[in-house]
């Protein structure tokens, strides 16, 4: 009778330890499926940012280093941006994982801030960068001149100053208008006199 008992108990605890690892490994297959959220990241905020210039309609501007337009948000009175929420969606920050670099320009007027979600924003001259959303491929400039947010947004001179006006361009001189035509005076092609027709012999 003993000996059946202590089959039946171990049959049990050998039962229990099974469920216990299926159960275990369950759980662990669930946490493994399941995708970890990522935060929308803007587009160098996987790396070290850069910034350079390029050409474009409003003359040399500040890009990054894909040619994505930057801009300056008027609403920023410091290096700390005041773009958050609603705004920074529409104009993601330009953010870094490293120090930024400059290409061509001044290494001295390239920083960063701490922005409110903790991540770091790249600035130049003190100014916070950023992207539009509605710029779909480098070079161009669809923010240019925006009110939204509480301020104006431009694109970035390499001197670190909000381009508000296009470039002035040399204007094209107009052709000098051609003098009226003047007629010709038949007396003028025998020296002003008519000849005096001569006498017969």
């Amino acid at each position: 009778m003993k000996r059946v008992t202590l089959i039946l108990a171990g049959t049990v605890a050998v039962a229990a330890v099974a469920a216990g690892c299926s159960s275990s490994a369950t759980s662990s297959s669930k946490t493994s499926t399941t995708p970890s959220p990522s935060a929308t990241a803007s587009p160098s905020a996987t790396g070290t940012a850069v910034v350079k210039t390029a050409s474009s309609t409003e003359g040399q501007i500040l890009v990054d280093g894909s040619g994505r337009t930057l801009y300056l948000f008027q609403a920023d009175t410091g290096p700390v941006s005041t773009c958050n929420g609603a705004c920074a969606t529409a104009w993601p920050p330009d953010t870094t994982t490293g120090t930024p670099t400059a290409d061509g320009l001044n290494t001295a007027l390239v920083g960063t801030s701490v922005r409110a979600d903790h991540s770091t924003q790249v600035t130049y001259k003190g100014h916070p960068l950023y992207y539009f959303a509605d710029d779909a491929k480098a070079g161009q400039t669809n923010g240019q001149g925006a009110d939204a947010f509480g301020g104006r947004w431009y694109v970035v001179s390499p001197a670190g100053a909000a381009i508000t006006t296009a470039p002035a361009t040399t204007p094209t001189p107009a052709p000098a208008p051609s003098s009226p035509a003047t007629a010709t005076d038949p007396r003028a092609a025998t020296g002003g006199h008519r000849g005096t027709p001569g006498r017969p012999g």
